[in-house]
């Protein structure tokens, strides 16, 4: 299904933003209770913090998906019309990520502080104020993933959809968490190429929102199916 693949790619091309890479070892340091040097002493802490953050954020995530399906739903009669709106959205944003254009609010980003707190479900709740602090911030990807959920047939697929998505950012989240040390000599090194990702990642939109807005995009998965057959169980 390359909806699903598209929504894990833009969950990966989240992470690799410019308003929430730099900030992954501040979010880390913080969920885990410990300073960055400590965190490099340790080079790998305790996965459960930041898996219950990710959990936080694609809960977030994926009610917004669900929200975008329902009111999908209540204008199934005008899915043709749906459909077109949907990958015009998706398009201006990837203009947004590309460069051609530029939108002030989707250039918002609002953050929400929070105290420490020691109870393990703390780290899922500072994950939900991620999800909605930061949205904004990713607005242009969110923003088109949601608009792909609002034209799926059900609200479990969307559901799906959004769940990829948010694997897309819970994945190398978790991974730079248990791996600090590395994640940081990665970082250091990836940053020069941040603007280079946002363009490749508009681009990927911009075809995405053609391929709806001509409704193509079946016809895309149709070949990669044929290209991956085992793709087929993700369907």
């Amino acid at each position: 299904m390359i909806e699903l693949f598209i929504a894990f790619g833009a969950g990966l091309i989240s992470f690799l933003s410019p308003c929430v890479l730099p900030l992954i070892p501040g979010y880390i340091s913080f969920i885990s209770g410990a300073s960055l040097n400590e965190l490099l002493e340790k080079k790998r802490i305790n996965p459960v913090p930041l898996i219950l953050f990710s959990l936080g954020f694609s809960f977030v995530f994926i009610i917004f998906g669900a929200a975008a399906s329902f009111l999908g739903q209540l204008l199934l009669e005008n899915s043709n019309t749906l459909r077109i709106v949907a990958g015009l959205i998706i398009i201006i944003f990837s203009f947004q990520l590309i460069g051609v254009i530029n939108i002030n609010f989707l250039n918002f980003e609002k953050k929400i502080y929070t105290q420490r707190n020691n109870n393990i479900w703390f780290s899922f709740i500072v994950g939900m104020a991620f999800g909605f602090g930061w949205t904004p911030c990713i607005g242009p990807i969110l923003g088109s993933i949601l608009a792909l959920a609002s034209t799926e047939e059900t609200i479990l697929r969307a559901i799906i959809l959004l769940s990829f998505y948010s694997l897309g950012l819970a994945i190398p989240f978790v991974l730079s968490g248990y791996l600090i040390q590395r994640f940081l000599m990665f970082s250091k090194n990836f940053k020069k190429n941040i603007n280079l990702v946002s363009k490749i990642g508009g681009l990927i939109l911009l075809i995405t929102g053609i391929l709806i807005l001509t409704n193509q995009l079946q016809v895309l998965g149709y070949y990669i199916l044929n290209i991956f057959p085992f793709m087929q169980n993700f369907g």
